[in-house]
């Protein structure tokens, strides 16, 4: 499954779907968490549901309520039936919540799980847990919102527009998570919509950090996302000459190529970008 791109969309916005599911994003998200308001979330679920079982287009995940409310149990026993290809959980707290999550499904077949890993302050201290429900995960992916407000900090941002240190953690300790358990690692939402500049410059800073994907609000982000995401022509054979310089000599540790040195690390890299590039 690919997923470079990863759209929102509010389950009480029916309309929207199909206009998300062919905006390029390689996954919609249809979202039964905060953009639904209470009174609303039954709506969605059936919105959710109708959409899900009629002939339709592309990968859908689902955003179901957090573990700690009331509305869990009923969004996963109206989705469920009609097959989404993934659910994401939200205030993750490690491979508890996914088997919690799980436990809740009364037995229907739960499809790949996006943990939202890092919004509780609890949720920091499980992130290597994710390892041991490695099998059960589509990714792992954090939030940058709930968690500030659940620790009274003011924001999470520079004026600039970059984390904070404590936040910048977070960022990073999620990276590391899904690496550990071989799980596409998906960056966080960038919010401003109109700021199409500096949202080039932060998918390139996740991509650099070793993110493979992110999360978009907005159907207007989602081809720079899937370009920023994609290995360039340049990138593809310069990864190409260095896993040819390996075949052609077996057993090497260290080669010169270009007129600079590469080593096992390159050709590990060589490959991450090829399989990207499929």
């Amino acid at each position: 499954m690919k997923l470079r791109s990863l759209l929102f969309v509010p389950a009480d916005r029916p309309e929207r779907f199909a206009k998300a599911a062919a905006s390029g994003a390689d996954a919609i998200i249809l979202d039964l968490e905060d953009s639904v308001a209470p009174e609303r979330k039954a709506y969605g679920r059936d919105a959710i549901a109708e959409w899900l079982a009629s002939p339709r287009n592309g990968v859908a995940f689902v955003r179901v309520n957090p573990l700690d409310g009331d509305h869990t149990a009923a969004d996963l026993a109206a989705v469920l039936p009609a097959s989404p290809d993934g659910i994401m959980l939200p205030k993750a707290e490690g491979a508890a919540s996914v088997q919690a999550m799980i436990a809740l499904s009364g037995g229907a077949p739960v499809p790949p799980i996006l943990p939202i890993a890092t919004e509780t302050p609890a949720a920091l201290f499980e992130l290597g847990s994710f390892r041991q429900v490695r099998d059960r995960l589509a990714g792992l992916t954090w939030g940058a919102e709930d968690l500030p407000a659940s620790i009274g900090a003011s924001t999470s941002r520079e004026e600039d527009g970059r984390y904070t240190a404590p936040f910048e953690m977070a960022r990073s300790l999620t990276l590391f998570a899904a690496h550990a358990a071989g799980v596409p690692a998906i960056d966080t939402v960038f919010p401003r919509i109109e700021a199409m500049d500096d949202l080039k410059s932060y998918i390139g800073r996740a991509r650099r950090d070793g993110f493979t994907g992110m999360m978009a609000i907005h159907p207007v982000q989602v081809a720079a996302i899937n370009e920023g995401f994609t290995p360039t022509d340049a990138e593809i054979a310069r990864a190409r000459a260095v896993i040819d310089a390996f075949a052609a000599n077996p057993g090497a540790g260290v080669l010169k190529l270009d007129g600079k040195m590469i080593d096992r690390p390159h050709l590990i890299q060589a490959q991450r970008v090829l399989a990207a590039a499929q």
